[in-house]
């Protein structure tokens, strides 16, 4: 188990995840919420039972750790979001022609991962996946036109 946990947010977010891991995981795991300042940049720590604010010196390593951390969450989650909103709309664009369902959704992706790598396949190369050479041109049809 982790000595700490460090978390993104202030003390609404901080008592959720206390909650969380004491009521429904009994974790007694302490936490310490990242909080950011109104100019959106790593100002203070929240810490303890009362979560007391814990002032930090800009130009301290402490500091410049925890500002990184905070950076590389918001990069993950950032990045993570938009992989999922790109796999939405990519879903929803295939199922939006004629003959293709989640089952033919699914083999595309798998295989050429992109709607762009689609487009490239020739008819040939999307029938090897079992689909027919009926739909496969209407993939065809649908991704150029768009």
């Amino acid at each position: 188990m982790p000595d700490l946990i460090l978390m993104d947010g202030g003390e609404l977010e901080m008592n959720a995840v206390k909650d969380v891991l004491e009521n429904e995981l009994n974790l007694h795991i302490p936490v310490a919420g990242m909080v950011k300042n109104d100019k959106h940049r790593t100002a203070r720590l929240l810490y303890g039972d009362l979560d007391q604010p814990i002032d930090l010196d800009p130009h301290s390593q402490g500091f410049y750790l925890l500002t990184r951390i905070q950076d590389e969450v918001h990069r993950f989650a950032i990045t993570f979001h938009r992989q999922l909103r790109n796999k939405n709309s990519l879903a929803s664009k295939l199922e939006m022609i004629q003959g293709v369902g989640p089952k033919t959704r699914t083999k595309l992706l798998r295989q050429f991962k992109t709607i762009n790598h689609i487009k490239e396949a020739s008819v040939e190369d999307i029938e090897k996946l079992g689909i027919s050479k009926k739909v496969a041109q209407a993939i065809k049809v649908s991704l150029q036109a768009q």
